[in-house]
């Protein structure tokens, strides 16, 4: 029986590449939902409003060229869809339980005879469902994989019908007309293509009536991808803590309750700083608390963290893919004064505003995606070794959510970490509150609720220091 399939782009083959025994390349999230509902209707929702994606129906076939996307024709949602049951140690709540389930989910690969995800409902947490998502991270990143979310809540919208895809999907074409372009008319310089030469090789790749080359394409992504790993292999080294090695296989997660978000835009608008300064900086703050309570001494230390960067119109956010880029984000973990801190998160995030590097890193993952495994995990891993976290801020719908006719109460998730990164860090805001999660390697940081327990003190410490500022004055 012939099977329908297409050509999967090279940036998500690199994110179907990096899954190593250590680090899988899955988005894990969890809806809490009062009341609870029932297998039935959480199925019956899926096949109604997530199987119109068709990535939900396809598995992954790998080849000499890459991989494909295949219509899977023994697809069965009950396979996708099913219901656990917490196992709770003696004197362990049911929250610590789910915290450990899903850890262990997170180290659990999924089938690749099938299509990759999978949801696990929990039918009752202290009273509400707990639904635990997993979903490969060839799929979608973040950005759209919310979109499809959204799309199967109650008055959801289902995925735009379009008269005919294109298939195979031209990657070539986004990335000249996207990226490239945009590079182009603001200056050649920023991609050290300088002088009138390279200028007209550009423009010849970007011009809509000319023929792409391939190889010229490939030549010039391939420039750009080198001058990033150049640019990412030239930072000092990332400050030794105790959360930087190699990471294992097994995983542990936590989350918080969250701050409100009104509070948060209060601080940071009476210190001349974003509402994600704040975040980011109270971010810091725990992590130093953290290393502190341990008893090392973190001051004058910094960390990286690497920032996903959307790089796709967010009314385009149902295609699925992935379309950001990254950017490596210094953490002043050492400076403990919140406000001093603060103003130093402002500095190195004004430092990036305007930086080509999320473009070059979307580059550097292209053609990561055409390479052997062996060579692409060793080019990626530049990341890691100037790396000590992966850390992602999306903004979610401001009101509550309604799936299957109850409450979603809370959303979280947790970003995957490549290579030898062994912490991720997720911030997510929902519903008039901002919610953290922290994902850590268990041999690295096998507590990381004593970091999350940090979130809120640091927020208050800051917001107290706010209000003792005199009035009338500047703040930085």
């Amino acid at each position: 029986m012939s099977l329908s399939t297409e050509r999967m782009s090279r940036v998500d083959t690199a994110w179907l590449r990096m899954d190593t025994p250590e680090n899988l390349m899955m988005i894990v999230g969890v809806w809490f939902l009062k009341p609870s509902i029932s297998l039935d209707a959480l199925r019956q929702r899926c096949v109604e409003r997530l199987l119109p994606y068709r990535r939900f129906r396809q598995f992954v076939r790998e080849d000499v060229l890459g991989a494909e996307w295949v219509e899977d024709p023994d697809f069965d949602i009950s396979r996708h869809v099913q219901r656990a049951v917490l196992q709770r140690e003696p004197g362990q709540t049911a929250t610590q339980a789910l915290q450990a389930h899903v850890g262990a989910l997170a180290s659990e690969p999924l089938d690749p005879k099938h299509p990759l995800w999978k949801f696990e409902l929990i039918e009752d947490v202290e009273g509400q469902s707990a639904l635990v998502a997993r979903i490969h991270h060839c799929i979608g990143d973040g950005i759209a994989l919310i979109a499809v979310m959204l799309s199967i809540t109650d008055g959801g919208a289902p995925p735009p019908r379009r008269r005919r895809e294109p298939e195979p999907e031209s990657e070539a074409d986004w990335i000249v007309d996207t990226l490239l372009r945009p590079i182009t008319d603001m200056t050649v310089n920023a991609v050290h293509l300088a002088g009138k030469g390279a200028a007209k090789g550009m423009d010849l790749l970007i011009a809509p009536d000319t023929p792409v080359d391939a190889t010229l394409h490939m030549a010039k992504l391939g420039y750009q991808a080198v001058s990033d790993v150049t640019a990412f292999a030239l930072m000092p080294d990332d400050s030794h803590t105790r959360l930087k090695g190699k990471p294992g296989p097994s995983k542990t997660v936590a989350w918080a309750d969250g701050l409100g978000l009104e509070q948060v835009k209060a601080v940071g608008k009476a210190l001349g700083a974003s509402v994600n300064d704040v975040l980011l900086s109270c971010v810091a703050g725990a992590i130093g608390a953290y290393l502190r309570a341990k008893g090392d001494d973190p001051e004058g230390q910094e960390i990286r963290a690497m920032v996903p960067v959307n790089l796709r119109p967010l009314e385009k956010a149902y295609q699925l893919g992935n379309r950001f880029g990254l950017v490596p984000l210094v953490l002043p973990i050492g400076i403990a004064n919140p406000v001093e801190r603060l103003f130093a998160v402002r500095e190195r995030m004004q430092e990036l505003k305007g930086s080509f590097q999320p473009i070059m890193a979307f580059g550097l993952l292209a053609v990561a995606g055409l390479l052997i495994k062996p060579v692409q995990h060793a080019m990626l891993n530049i990341f890691a070794k100037k790396a000590t976290a992966v850390m992602t801020n999306v903004p979610g719908p401001q009101k509550a959510l309604s799936f299957c006719g109850s409450t979603v109460e809370k959303v979280m998730f947790w970003v995957p970490q490549s290579g030898d990164i062994g912490m991720g860090v997720s911030i997510l805001t929902y519903a008039g509150k901002v919610q953290f999660g922290l994902i850590t390697d268990a041999g690295l940081c096998p507590d990381p609720e004593a970091i999350i327990a940090q979130f809120e003190p640091e927020f208050e410490k800051l917001t107290l220091l706010t209000l003792m500022l005199p009035w009338g004055d500047e703040a930085g």
